[in-house]
């Protein structure tokens, strides 16, 4: 019986081909979805950045370049609003030291922790302060810090960055 049953579903292709018909044709492919929707091409990484937007520029031990002007030391980065920070090295970053975030409205849908040159461990009393304030935490090195937070800016996104120099150590 199988062998029955694959000449019936060989048969219209035989027939095609004795009266010389084309295949029919398959259906044009549609768009990605997630190439029709993504902002990637919209966005321009190198240049274009909008004059009132923040950028990191550069970085090194001792600060950062932030639209061609250079800060030292620790910087704590709201929306488009950048300040000095005070926590020299990530023992120093507390509760207290993030307390702008009881207040700073809208909140930052995230906030990215620079910890300096590596990734540290962030004590559960912080990482609870963070979810009560209702952002999400993520904790990089301060270079892809840096480098995440000029991406999700140009996206539009509101997104905090907290930032230690890449040359400061715990």
């Amino acid at each position: 019986m199988p062998v029955r049953q694959r000449a019936v579903a060989a048969l219209p292709t035989l027939m095609r081909a004795l009266r010389k018909e084309a295949p029919p044709k398959p259906h044009p492919a549609l768009p990605s979805l997630r190439r029709a929707f993504s902002l990637y091409d919209q966005i321009n990484i190198i240049t274009d950045v909008p004059e009132d937007q923040l950028r990191f520029h550069e970085f090194d031990d001792t600060g950062f370049k932030v639209n061609g002007v250079r800060y030292e030391g620790s910087l704590l980065c709201v929306g488009n609003l950048l300040m000095s920070w005070t926590p020299q090295k990530f023992s120093d970053i507390t509760t207290e030291s993030l307390s702008i975030f009881k207040t700073v409205r809208p909140i930052p849908e995230i906030l990215i922790l620079g910890c300096g040159r590596y990734i540290q461990q962030v004590n559960p009393e912080l990482r609870s302060f963070i979810r009560s304030t209702g952002m999400k935490l993520e904790v990089v090195d301060s270079r892809n810090a840096a480098s995440t937070y000029n991406i999700l800016n140009e996206e539009g996104r509101i997104v905090a960055a907290a930032l230690i120099p890449y040359g400061y150590t715990s």
